[in-house]
Formats: C-alpha cells, sequence, structure tokens
C-alpha cells in the first residue's frame, strides 16, 4: 500500500535537519517517489539528497525561496525539464516566533506569513497547471495544532493566524481542483520531537507534556507516514480534509 513509483514530489523546507521535512523527503523516497529537495539550505540540500540517495531512492537538489515569485517558477522550470511531471506537493516549508501581540511588529507578522501563507500560494499556484495537465495531483500543506486551538509552544499569534489561514485556502482549492483529478488536504501537527523540541527547558517541557493526553511528543515519522498515505492512490476520495496529529492536544 501507498506505492509511489513513477510519481514525482516536491517537499519544501525539506532542506533542514530540524524540522519535519527531511523525514517526509525521506519517507516518500521509500515508497518510490523522485524527490524534490527544495530548501534555501544548500548543505542542508545536498545532506537530505545524499540521505536518500544512500537508501536507494531518487532526488534532486532546488534552492528555494518560497517567497520569491521566480525563485518558484525556476524550480518548477527545473524539475519539468528534469522529470516531465510533477505530482506532488508538499508545502512544508514554515517558520515561527514566540511574541506577544502587544511586543508584535508588522514586519514580524509580514515575514511569517510571507513564507507561512504567501509562500505556500506561490507554489501550488505553480504545480497547478502541470497537474490540470496530467490530470493527477496530490498538494498537502502542513499547518498546526495552533491553527485550530491559538497557540502552541513555540508560536506567536501571528503564527497561529497564518497556519489558520492555511486550512482555509486549502478547502477552497480543493472545491477549485477536484474535478481535475487534484486532491488538497492538510496535516495540524502538534508538539513534535524535532531539534526544536529538544531545546525548551526540562521544567518548561513537563508542562507542555502534561496537556498531551498520550504523554509524549510526536514522531517525525508518524507526520511523513500520514502525509505518504494523503498522497497515495488510496485516498483518492479524501480533499479538502485536515488530519490531526496531536497525540489528543486539541480534539475537534
Amino acid at each position: 500500500m501507498f506505492k509511489l513509483d513513477n510519481r514525482v514530489a516536491i517537499v519544501t523546507g525539506s532542506g533542514s535537519p530540524k524540522g519535519i521535512g527531511r523525514n517526509i523527503a525521506l519517507t516518500l523516497a521509500k515508497q518510490g517517489a523522485a524527490i524534490v529537495v527544495a530548501d534555501m539550505n544548500v548543505e542542508g540540500i545536498k545532506d537530505t539528497v545524499q540521505a536518500i540517495e544512500e537508501a536507494g531512492g531518487k532526488a534532486l537538489g532546488v534552492e528555494l525561496n518560497v517567497t520569491n515569485k521566480e525563485s518558484v517558477d525556476a524550480m518548477i522550470e527545473t524539475v519539468l525539464a528534469e522529470f516531465g511531471r510533477i505530482d506532488i506537493l508538499i508545502n512544508n516549508a514554515g517558520i515561527s516566533q514566540k511574541v506577544t501581540v502587544e511586543d508584535m511588529t508588522l514586519e514580524d507578522i509580514t515575514k511569517v506569513f510571507n513564507v507561512n501563507m504567501f509562500g505556500l500560494f506561490l507554489c501550488t499556484q505553480a504545480v497547478l497547471k502541470p497537474m490540470k495537465e496530467q490530470k493527477f495531483g496530490r498538494i498537502v500543506s502542513l499547518s498546526s495544532v495552533s491553527a485550530k486551538r491559538g497557540g502552541g509552544v513555540f508560536g506567536g499569534a501571528h503564527y497561529s493566524a497564518s497556519k489558520a489561514a492555511v486550512l482555509g485556502f486549502s478547502k477552497n482549492l480543493a472545491r477549485e481542483v477536484a474535478t481535475d483529478g487534484i486532491t488538497v488536504n492538510c496535516v495540524a501537527p502538534g508538539l513534535v520531537n524535532t531539534e526544536i523540541w529538544k531545546s525548551l527547558p526540562e521544567d518548561d517541557a513537563k508542562k507542555v507534556i502534561d496537556g498531551i493526553p498520550v504523554g509524549r511528543p510526536g514522531e517525525t515519522d508518524e507526520i511523513a507516514s500520514t502525509i505518504a498515505f494523503l498522497v497515495s492512490e488510496e485516498a483518492s476520495y479524501i480533499t479538502g480534509e485536515d488530519i490531526d496529529i496531536n497525540g489528543g492536544s486539541h480534539m475537534d
């Protein structure tokens, strides 16, 4: 199940060693997809590509600034020249900032929205034409538990708002492109065991864990495997949904 042979998947933000993107890329590669490792971190891109190739997968590294339309368009041209198609887009690139509304600046809000929402828009818009032409596409965007319950561990109100915007945008798009064979879904992770989480002071970490019914952070594998399902043939009748992966810290 969940085989992705002959599929081409772009995973934004998959060069960073600190987040979820690298594991998403590795997981989709294990299922047979050719992976486009797209990130601003050039050294991180090389590391992810190497990890995929060492595991027997196929990968192409592309330097990408999701907030720059020329950069996004150049990536699309490169991918189509290399593979001739784009089947899957994982909008994983994102940033956060822990700041109160009282201390927040317009520059802070703009920076977060530029990456988390406007960059996601540019990447999503850019893949629609090739996906429509081939009558197949899978788009999965990373939102957050913060979008649903208002706040989390690492982000401020602007982060929560940007991730809530991702949900609304994705649901609307899902309706627009459903008849083109394209599904559009979101995953909304809660606390995940990444390097960022490990940097949290012990007392703060305990408070966070106390609020999670299953009593632990999620693993990047658990996020990646859910995404692997959503981009598979088996999930072809699922669109416009957001999947909570948070250990019960928020329940719809």
